[in-house]
């Protein structure tokens, strides 16, 4: 017997989030598989929070910084990494969220989710048509 998982696209996932099936869950979309996202711990929060306010203070409204919000990478994916530096469109992201062109850099923070970030979530990162994205992790970050 085959056993076949079934994938959900970025639209699924929308109309799921738009329900309120994933009211109590903090989870993410990666390769079309809903994964579930681990407690921020006091460290995460911190280093993420720190670093988002030292991009925000160094570059200014050249650019949007956003913590812990999704960018739709593709019809399967939409991570939310801990800081996304994508430019600044306004009105555009209430239609949509940032897309790969609209990415300048991606910053993960990690400690517990370190095998899923770096398998999972850096290939999600890779094959996705961007103009260029980083993707740092901070081991011992606390999440």
């Amino acid at each position: 017997m085959t056993i076949t998982t079934a994938k959900w696209t970025v639209d699924d996932y929308h109309r799921m989030v738009e329900a309120g099936i994933l009211d109590d869950r903090h989870v993410e979309l990666l390769n079309g598989a809903i994964i579930e996202m681990p407690p921020e711990g006091t460290s995460h929060a911190n280093r993420s929070t720190k670093g988002a306010n030292y991009l925000r203070q160094l570059l200014g409204d050249r650019v949007e910084i956003r913590e812990g919000k999704p960018l739709t990478l593709s019809d399967q994916s939409e991570p939310e990494p801990d800081i996304a530096v994508v430019q600044p469109l306004d009105d555009e992201y209430d239609a949509h969220h940032p897309y790969p062109e609209n990415i300048f850099w991606l910053i993960e923070f990690s400690n517990s989710s370190l095998e899923k970030d770096l398998e999972v979530k850096r290939r999600v990162y890779a094959t996705s048509n961007y103009r260029e994205i980083s993707f740092l992790i901070k081991v011992g970050a606390g999440r």
